[in-house]
């Protein structure tokens, strides 16, 4: 079955493209070999790009086809739309055309606006905790106004595609020189940190070692290992730790180019490129895609050729982008009941709120209902584009009766395009009009009226209220 083609509409960048080259329309439609009539049309958005005229603007302007891709004007403008949304811009009625056009027209612009307002956004919360202490008459100290550095490492990660070539070629470097095997990686991890680092691996009982998971004494030059680990996370800890003391510099330095400000998102980000790492020598990515070819992306069956977690194998699974042995372009988030995000990548544009919970119309939150159980569901976004989603329930580490292990729910798509390469797809009728659940980023960010699971009206749109009627939403809206 062949994947259903989308069409193409890149007027504006077309129209910087050529301005950039200081060229007119005439001079571009000549280079291309079309009309400056229908090149018009294209540049006002009337005509798509064709795959012949892109090959031909690749060839003729030796530009990178990535350029014209519509993932990341997407997810730019989704940012565009989550800013403009606020209730301080509530008197500009700003439509969802004029953002994408200010993002194709000016993607450099486009971001400044939206790291003008996260810095806005952290103002405000830096003077709230500093009121917040005053009343509770704490004193005036000066503090470092909150600067969501989690939020800077997830955005890094997000604009690095969350594929690092570095790392996956450390991996490889690890699993060559200390001659690694599939069959055991805990043995051979271990063996490698006692001859390469003189670090020796202990696993300690849970009463030993309480309240903590993993710790490394340096001055005996030992790692302790909590039994509470199950055998994925073990192996995960000797990777990370493998890659801490043999690949520290590279860490330091990919740290380094990035253009983080503060300690602590430059210590948040090492951590996260060294997780990274640890999920690449668990899962080399050669033997992982073709694992997740073979089994056409049943988690549970990748994981079993891995020994790696649900969750483990599903993040690995938005790292597939090297060029020739691309996987299907992922999202991942992972959430608690209360529907706080507390990890996400997307590598397929998917939206999601930096501020606020996920819509309540995915049906990733009736997870929880059926615990260990994996479910599906076809969405739709506002914009339009189809995502297929599947979602689990997973359980965190645990320490008993009186600290019981922590459940949250693991979603993880793709474009409905790419749904006929995974299992989960099969038996649905990917090629007619399938029926998709329309859903937002978020209530605050959502117009959609129909919607009788609002929590919150849309931050940028005047509430009605009407004593007469009531409609499927709780809350009636102005419409632009």
């Amino acid at each position: 079955m062949a994947e259903r083609a989308q069409k193409l509409f890149a007027g504006t960048r077309i129209r910087r493209l050529r301005r950039e080259l200081n060229i007119t329309q005439l001079q571009m439609a000549g280079d291309l070999g079309i009309s400056p009539s229908y090149l018009n049309l294209i540049e006002r958005n009337q005509r798509p790009l064709s795959a012949q005229i892109l090959l031909r603007l690749a060839d003729t302007f030796d530009i990178d086809l990535k350029e014209f891709s519509g993932d990341d004007q997407s997810h730019a403008a989704a940012s565009l739309k989550e800013v403009f949304s606020d209730p301080v811009f509530a008197d500009m009625q700003i439509s969802n055309a004029e953002l994408t056009d200010l993002v194709g027209a000016s993607p450099s612009a486009a971001q400044g606006v939206v790291s003008l307002y996260r810095a806005y956004r952290e103002s405000l919360a830096g003077n709230a905790a500093m009121a917040e202490r005053l009343a509770n008459n704490e004193g005036a100290q000066s503090q470092d106004m909150m600067r969501f550095p989690i939020d800077e490492v997830r955005d890094y990660f997000h604009d690095s595609n969350n594929y690092f070539p570095e790392l996956e070629t450390a991996a490889e470097t690890l699993w060559a020189e200390a001659e690694l095997t599939s069959e055991d990686l805990y043995l051979g991890l271990r063996g490698h940190l006692k001859r390469a680092h003189d670090i020796a691996v202990r696993l300690l009982p849970v009463d030993t070692l309480p309240d903590v998971t993993w710790r490394l004494d340096r001055h005996s030059r030992r790692l302790f290992l909590s039994e509470v680990l199950v055998q994925p996370s073990r192996n995960f800890q000797l990777a990370l730790h493998a890659g801490f003391l043999g690949f520290g510099e590279l860490l330091d330095e990919m740290v380094a180019r990035t253009s983080l400000a503060g300690d602590e998102a430059r210590q948040l980000c090492r951590l996260g490129l060294a997780n990274y790492f640890a999920g690449a020598v668990m899962m080399p990515y050669q033997a992982f895609h073709a694992a997740a070819e073979k089994f056409r992306y049943d988690i549970e069956l990748i994981g079993y050729r891995f020994n790696s977690s649900f969750e483990q194998t599903s993040h690995r699974l938005t790292t597939l982008s090297r060029a020739g042995a691309k996987g299907v372009p992922f999202f991942f988030l992972r959430i608690d009941h209360a529907g706080n995000i507390s990890k996400r990548f997307s590598a397929s544009g998917f939206h999601f709120a930096r501020f606020g919970g996920t819509c309540p119309r995915w049906n990733i939150f009736e997870a929880f209902q059926t615990p260990d159980r994996t479910g599906t569901q076809p969405v739709v976004m506002e914009d339009g584009t189809k995502y297929f989603t599947i979602f689990r329930t997973v359980r965190g580490m645990g320490g008993g009766h009186n600290l019981p292990r922590q459940q949250l729910a693991i979603g993880i798509g793709c474009k409905l395009d790419y749904a006929r390469k995974l299992v989960y797809a099969d038996g649905l009728d990917l090629a007619g009009d399938i029926n998709a659940t329309p859903i937002g980023v978020n209530c605050r960010l959502c117009m959609r009226a129909d919607c009788n699971q609002r929590a919150n009206p849309p931050l940028n749109r005047r509430v009605m209220v009407a004593d007469n009627y009531r409609g499927a939403s709780p809350f009636t809206f102005a419409q632009l």
